[in-house]
């Protein structure tokens, strides 16, 4: 995400490079540039004209100082400006009360179901929370088997009446069910339309009044841009939404919608879909959204995804076995399958400060490790656990049956061998060693 807008942010501070002093003239034509930039992201003219006003306003308040450079400076007034665009500070959810109620609207196809099931596994996994998902959509056929399948993955009860064609009853039994069993929050996914009509403005505005909500929260396709934000207003003002949740940010979006909601609607974003997967949803913090923007990184969410894989007792058995030099390929396999878990691999990359630019091309999927495992999969188990064993003619067996060359396993075999050096040199602390080095360095996690 936001990959060309960072491409076209870096070309317009290089207008300033080898500048002695920022001007009202060099200011000037580096904000023509930001705000070409900003439109081509998709984010209103309006915001985008706002956004180059205070900054330029900030700017000429400036001295430079002799070890800053002007293009360094501006940057960092860039930086806090997004921030402050975006919302400033990480917004929380409300989930109090007995029980507290979530309620999900957005228009249909916007992700609607699959976010309220993210969120009762986020609420589950790191609130320790007992969260009921309720299947209020009516309407869409397999609506409610979608959310009932969606619960079994996460391990989540859903609420479902399939013969019901009432959302406020079935909402209401819900809570009553929730309030009698113990759940709580109590997640409500409502109906969408594939576009904005008075009868679904309606209901939705009937379930609220009646159920009451602690949360209201608006889902929207971070991919339709302009016309996401111009949705947004609409539904908060029948709403009056507490917070915005933007989906399929991983995708080929340019990043508008996430620039531009919060100044239309002034609600926070709250979170962020970042993939398929169950656990891909990310709280929002507005300040890490401006690092990645600027090219900047985002080590924090990085480390933030290694401690969720990060399991104590694996890594007290790491340690045992690199400090008896019994590290093998199963070992090996299971450290690959922690980095799997943790997401998209480019987007893990782009997270590493330096590295967004380089790998913006790169041809880096998923399937990254598919060859890996096959290898390794070709193995037998005692090859695995005594990886010296593997000479000449076991390697070419094991090429035969991967798929793959006898040149692919011998390079599997020397990253293999390289990975246990340096994880040996780190004496065994793996990722935790990491951790530690990265709060002491002020990280703030």
């Amino acid at each position: 995400m936001f990959e060309n807008l960072t491409e076209r942010l870096e070309r317009s501070f290089k207008l300033l490079r080898g500048e002695g002093k920022i001007t009202e003239i060099n200011v000037a034509e580096t904000l023509k540039d930001v705000r070409r930039a900003l439109l081509d992201a998709d984010v209103s003219y309006k915001v985008a004209k706002n956004f180059c006003d205070s900054v330029k306003e900030e700017a000429l308040g400036q001295d430079v100082l002799k070890s800053v450079r002007p293009g360094q400076l501006m940057t960092k007034i860039v930086h806090d400006r997004l921030v402050d665009l975006m919302g400033g500070e990480a917004a929380g959810i409300n989930t109090k009360g007995t029980p507290g109620i979530v309620l999900v609207a957005g228009l249909q196809g916007s992700g609607k179901t699959t976010f309220s099931a993210k969120l009762a596994f986020f609420l589950k996994k790191k609130k320790g929370m007992r969260p009921l998902l309720v299947a209020a959509d009516v309407y869409r056929p397999a609506a409610m088997e979608q959310l009932r399948v969606l619960g079994q993955q996460t391990g989540v009860d859903v609420y479902t009446e399939e013969d019901n064609k009432n959302p406020v009853q079935i909402a209401e039994h819900a809570i009553k069910k929730a309030r009698e069993e113990g759940y709580s929050p109590v997640i409500i996914d409502t109906a969408g339309r594939m576009a904005i009509d008075q009868a679904m403005m309606e209901e939705i505005g009937t379930i609220k009044k009646k159920v009451n909500p602690t949360e209201t929260l608006f889902v929207v396709d971070s991919m339709t841009g302009q016309d996401a934000v111009e949705t947004a207003r609409v539904f908060h003002e029948k709403l009056q939404f507490d917070g915005v949740v933007l989906t399929k940010l991983d995708g080929d979006t340019r990043g508008g919608a996430a620039l531009s909601i919060r100044a239309v609607v002034n609600k926070p974003i709250k979170f962020v879909g970042t993939g398929e997967k169950m656990d891909a949803l990310d709280i929002f913090h507005p300040a890490r959204i401006a690092d990645r923007i600027l090219g900047m990184g985002d080590i924090v969410t990085l480390v933030e995804r290694a401690q969720e894989q990060f399991d104590e007792e694996e890594s007290k058995k790491l340690r045992k076995k690199l400090a008896q030099d019994n590290f093998n390929f199963d070992d090996f396999l299971k450290q690959i399958n922690q980095v799997k878990k943790m997401g998209n691999i480019k987007d893990l990359a782009a997270m590493i400060p330096g590295i967004s630019k380089a790998v913006k091309d790169a041809d880096i999927d998923n399937d990254a490790f598919k060859e890996i495992e096959a290898i390794i999969g070709s193995m037998t188990q005692y090859e695995r656990e005594n990886p010296s064993v593997l000479n000449g003619s076991r390697r070419k067996r094991i090429a035969a049956g991967s798929g793959t060359s006898i040149t692919e396993v011998n390079r599997l075999i020397k990253q293999f061998d390289e990975s246990r050096k340096m994880m040996k040199n780190l004496k065994g602390a793996g990722g935790a060693a990491m951790m530690q080095s990265l709060k002491k360095g002020g990280m703030g996690i």
